[in-house]
């Protein structure tokens, strides 16, 4: 088999320190690698819409959530993992476009929620689908089999690694 750039940086960290395992090279090095990669073109098809990672994520992030499309501002932050202020800004822009809409909230007026327009809902969907298109081709050199089972070991780290940040019992 072919090496890849993980495989040449083992050979250099073996060469100088041998006592190290580089073993989780192997797997974390090559998801960072592949991250890397993909991202340019990730960003890319946002940029088409566009939008950048961030305002597809909220806007994408309302879609997914189904009718009406509306979240309140803590449930979007908490959701995508960022902080308030981010968020506001996202939302600034988004609203400025006509992508979204923010509404006082109609079971707590002290409250807002944050919801999609029609042509964010429309999109939103655009950008999701030209995206998985796009990164479908980037898994053309795996057969349907071995994609099942890498994700299925992706999944089952992920799982592991996200119970030790939520602090689960191993």
């Amino acid at each position: 088999m072919k090496r890849d750039h993980v495989d040449r940086l083992r050979a250099q960290w073996d060469r100088e320190l041998p006592d190290l395992d580089t073993e989780p090279m192997t797997i974390l090095g090559r998801a960072y690698r592949l991250s890397n990669l993909v991202r340019p073109s990730i960003e890319e098809t946002f940029a088409s819409f566009g939008l950048d990672r961030g305002e597809f994520d909220v806007i994408s992030t309302l879609r997914r959530s189904g009718p009406p499309y509306r979240q309140t501002p803590t449930d979007l932050y908490t959701l995508l993992m960022i902080s308030s202020g981010g968020l506001t800004h996202r939302l600034d822009r988004l609203q400025k476009a006509g992508l979204i809409l923010r509404e006082r909230s109609a079971s707590d007026g002290r409250s807002s929620v944050v919801g999609l327009t029609e042509k964010g809902v429309a999109l939103a969907e655009a950008a999701f689908r030209a995206d998985m298109a796009s990164e479908a081709r980037y898994l053309g050199g795996l057969g349907p089999e071995e994609r099942v089972a890498l994700a299925a070991l992706l999944k089952k780290l992920l799982v592991s690694l996200e119970s030790q940040q939520a602090g689960d019992p191993a």
